[in-house]
């Protein structure tokens, strides 16, 4: 019984630091999403950000992959549009469908979010020794992964029993 408590311990404290750690790292992206022209909500950045990266995308799947509803979507594209960040265009495939195309303008907008952050990055790396900074990215590399490969899969939800991303405990 004993071990299972330390383990339990253990785990809670490494949980604890992942939380620290994750916090920083939303802080600084956060900060690279504000320091950019225009000034966007991070959401509507992150829109362009999965726009950017699936290019067939329409409405209803940037709807499902920020997990907002059409309406707010369709709301948020408006905004995006106005600004001149995202263009709607007919589907090249099936001209019934509208595809979502992140302009130039956009493309700069996101290129400056990633320059900044990874002008952040390096400042908070730059204290770590070599080793530390390799074991990260292994880390990183590795957790990227498995994320990306549990969306591609259709992984289960997490269990009733465990708490999943944004779930409220003991507030």
């Amino acid at each position: 019984m004993g071990r299972e408590q330390d383990a339990g311990a253990r785990g809670g404290g490494v949980a604890r630091h992942v939380t620290d750690a994750v916090e920083s790292l939303v802080t600084l992206w956060l900060a690279a999403v504000e320091d950019v022209t225009p000034r966007l909500p991070a959401r509507q950045v992150r829109a362009l950000r999965v726009v950017r990266r699936r290019p067939e995308l329409n409405l209803t799947a940037l709807a499902e992959d920020l997990e907002i509803g059409l309406p707010a979507a369709s709301r948020m594209c408006d905004r995006l549009e106005a600004a001149g960040l995202l263009r709607r265009t007919v589907q090249p495939v099936d001209r019934r469908e509208i595809q979502l195309v992140v302009t130039a303008h956009g493309d700069r907008l996101l290129t400056d979010v990633t320059e900044r952050l990874s002008a952040y990055l390096t400042v908070a790396l730059g204290a770590l020794t070599p080793g530390q900074r390799t074991a990260l990215e292994e880390i990183l590399r590795g957790f990227h992964e498995g994320h990306v490969l549990a969306h591609a899969t259709d992984a289960p939800d997490v269990p009733d029993d465990r708490p999943g991303p944004g779930a409220r405990t003991g507030d």
